[in-house]
């Protein structure tokens, strides 16, 4: 028993200084993703493999999160890839979900796809499934992708819930309440990753995704805390291969020790 404590709370200790690392490196980044970024030229469409992939960051943070996964995606043949910053002064995160929906209208009239993929660190997961379940996004998107978010609401950081969007990321807030309304037909294949170390979700459960009218496979990931989620090679990986997985049918849902980090 004691052993099995040691080896947790050496896991936690390598955990949380992974998260500071990152933190820091993010830190200096930051300022480059603030300004949205140029879209890939029409010629490029078709020249990549799989459809466009989208990526949406987190609250408060900005395209520069995705660096390393953007590099990763396109190398292995993804493209185009892009990221869509919604405004910090974002009040409502169904009005971010629209302007995803817009974004995403866009990039198949210029690239020629009918489809698109998805990926969302965080709240953007969940403006990325509230286009999906509500507004009609299961029709543009094949597959999305969610890291670290709060699906049934996180209690974490209550000191912060003066803001809107952290009161929509609450428990029992009146979003979360709509994207637990039945979602009868919707193809979009879902697949949620959360890890038994991720500080911001709490419980850290918050971040599986269980709806009965959904296309739905979860992954649980140890020993990677919150910020990791988009930047660890293990995760990057798990990404590469739920978006290549996209043609298939939906998998059964992955049980605990899926992936793990020493």
């Amino acid at each position: 028993m004691e052993l099995t404590r040691l080896t947790k709370v050496t896991t936690a200790l390598k955990a949380n200084a992974l998260e500071l690392a990152i933190l820091t490196g993010h830190l200096i980044l930051y300022p480059s993703g603030i300004t949205a970024e140029r879209p890939a030229p029409v010629q490029e469409a078709g020249t990549g493999t799989g459809r466009p992939v989208v990526l949406l960051h987190g609250f408060v943070d900005n395209r520069s999160v995705f660096v390393l996964l953007r590099r990763s995606l396109t190398r292995h043949g993804r493209h185009p890839v892009e990221s869509f910053n919604y405004s910090p002064l974002t009040c409502d995160l169904r009005t971010a979900a629209e302007l995803l929906g817009r974004h995403v209208e866009e990039l198949c009239a210029r690239t020629g796809h009918r489809e698109v993929d998805l990926v969302g660190h965080s709240l953007g997961g969940l403006i990325a499934r509230y286009y999906v379940q509500r507004l009609g996004g299961d029709t543009r998107v094949r597959t999305l992708v969610m890291l670290g978010t709060p699906h049934s609401g996180t209690a974490a950081a209550p000191w912060v819930g003066a803001h809107p969007l952290i009161r929509q990321m609450r428990p029992g807030s009146e979003v979360l309440r709509e994207l637990a309304e039945p979602a009868p037909g919707c193809r979009t294949r879902c697949v949620s990753f959360w890890s038994d170390l991720d500080q911001v979700m709490v419980p850290v459960e918050t971040a599986r995704l269980d709806h009965p009218d959904l296309l739905v496979h979860n992954v649980r990931v140890s020993g990677i805390g919150h910020l990791a989620l988009p930047v660890h090679p293990t995760i990057v990986s798990g990404i590469r291969e739920a978006l290549d997985a996209g043609d298939a049918a939906a998998t059964p849902e992955a049980e605990p020790g899926a992936a793990s980090v020493a």
